[in-house]
């Protein structure tokens, strides 16, 4: 794990001991600090026990404290934890702060720091792959894979990959990143804000945090640069695209790059592209990461093809702006469109956002969950067929008995998985196995 002397005999809180939280608490109390540690959970609590002091901040005294280190998941704008620290004048932080606080005891590395509302653990797996098929050591953390404190310093001149969301931003003043991507900002997450400006803003923190010399990379539309976003950056120094290039100079390559295929996968590509050139390498390494990256579980993950159909995995699409992409990436050929979209579940939003410039590609839909009957409403108004489904499992074995050699059965459902499974993770993972069953477990190519 990650540790760090200057914590040594100080005093910290640690509220939220899922993985994030515990990494913490546990690199805290190697480098010989005193931690108060909560969790509404006995059996998280239990995994500190004789260690820590276990007792709820809210009920502490945090006199002298130099942290409260908090769960991303807890909201700032209404969780008390907030008020009590002002109360003892104790800052509150995340684990990717502690993160920064300890990388002057570090061998020599550098950090890519990675956010937006999209596309961002794409990008960051992505650069990740390509920086280790470079040879270089590499590890990548924050909002993907194991907690950042949880994993073993790099060797000198390693690179650190974090995908950074909001909230972890929200909980972080001093990471000081080498390279700072900032992929795009739409509204997401506003119960959590006052406005999306405020959203906004706190993604940009990213590159405010950056020092004058480092790098920042900042994706714009295709009328040129958010000028909000630019106004806020403060100094930092800026490589910047705009829409339409990337889409323009990859169009040849990316029919080489089988897991990023459509016009958002361009944009991930151009981000890590320009992320590892800042870093150092060369066009052909870089080249070398796109052509062999598999991409990720349930972000346009090829599960399998059946009789000439495809099926993909997108269940990572819980919003309208994500899910947008994923239908943009099968176009119509001669025969007409293609798609057969299994589309629904907890709604973020009502409407159907960015989708709606895509459905022409849509052969049919498939709605599901809580949000199916408003989904099916809205698309049929629009003049896409749709079957109603409401599970999942119906959905596909319907999409599986209407596809032909050519078409794509495609599960990205622009809604949160919250009413019928436990995560995305787990919608994603149900879906390859009815797929599995329906279809007799053929492998498709990834």
């Amino acid at each position: 794990m990650i540790t760090c002397s200057a914590w040594s005999g100080k005093r910290f809180a640690v509220l939220g001991l899922a993985r994030s939280g515990l990494a913490a608490a546990e690199s805290l109390l190697a480098s010989g600090a005193e931690v108060i540690a909560w969790d509404r959970q006995d059996v998280a609590r239990a995994k500190l026990e004789g260690r820590a002091t276990l007792a709820d901040p809210m009920e502490s005294d945090l006199t002298g404290c130099a942290g409260i280190v908090v769960s991303p998941g807890v909201p700032l704008n209404t969780h008390p934890i907030v008020g009590r620290a002002a109360q003892f004048g104790v800052p509150v932080i995340g684990d990717i702060e502690l993160f920064a606080q300890a990388r002057a005891e570090l061998p020599p590395h550098k950090v890519v720091g990675i956010t937006g509302t999209n596309g961002k653990s794409t990008t960051t797996a992505l650069v990740h792959h390509i920086v280790k098929t470079a040879s270089v050591p590499t590890t990548m953390g924050g909002n993907i894979g194991l907690p950042i404190l949880a994993q073993d310093p790099l060797p000198a001149d390693g690179v650190y990959v974090l995908e950074l969301s909001s909230y972890q931003i929200d909980l972080t003043q001093t990471l000081d990143c080498d390279v700072a991507v900032l992929l795009n900002v739409t509204p997401d997450h506003l119960d959590r804000y006052d406005g999306f400006g405020a959203y906004r803003a706190s993604k940009v923190r990213l590159l405010q945090m950056q020092s004058w010399d480092r790098r920042a990379i900042v994706a714009s539309g295709a009328n040129g640069v958010d000028e909000a976003v630019m106004a806020l950056t403060d100094g930092a120094e800026l490589t910047q695209w705009f829409g339409g290039d990337y889409q323009t100079d990859f169009a040849a390559e990316q029919a080489g790059w089988p897991a990023l295929q459509g016009p958002h996968n361009a944009q991930n590509a151009w981000a890590a592209r320009m992320a590892c050139l800042a870093l150092g390498l060369t066009s052909t390494q870089i080249n070398c990461g796109l052509a062999s990256y598999a991409g990720l579980p349930h972000r346009m993950e090829r599960v399998a093809t059946h009789n000439g159909v495809l099926f993909v995995n997108d269940s990572k699409a819980t919003n309208t702006d994500s899910a947008a992409p994923a239908l943009a990436a099968f176009p119509p050929e001669a025969n007409g469109p293609r798609i057969h979209w299994i589309v629904g579940g907890l709604p973020k939003e009502d409407g159907l956002g960015a989708t709606q410039a895509h459905l022409a590609n849509v052969k049919c839909a498939y709605t599901i969950g809580e949000a199916g009957p408003r989904f099916a409403e809205l698309l049929e108004a629009a003049g896409v067929p749709v079957e109603r489904s409401e599970m999942l499992q119906e959905a596909t074995r319907r999409a599986v008995a209407a596809a032909r050699p050519g078409e794509i059965v495609l599960l990205s459902p622009a809604c949160a998985s919250f009413d019928q499974f436990r995560d995305f993770e787990v919608r994603g993972a149900h879906f390859r196995d009815i797929v599995e069953a329906l279809t007799g477990g053929e492998e498709g190519q990834a």
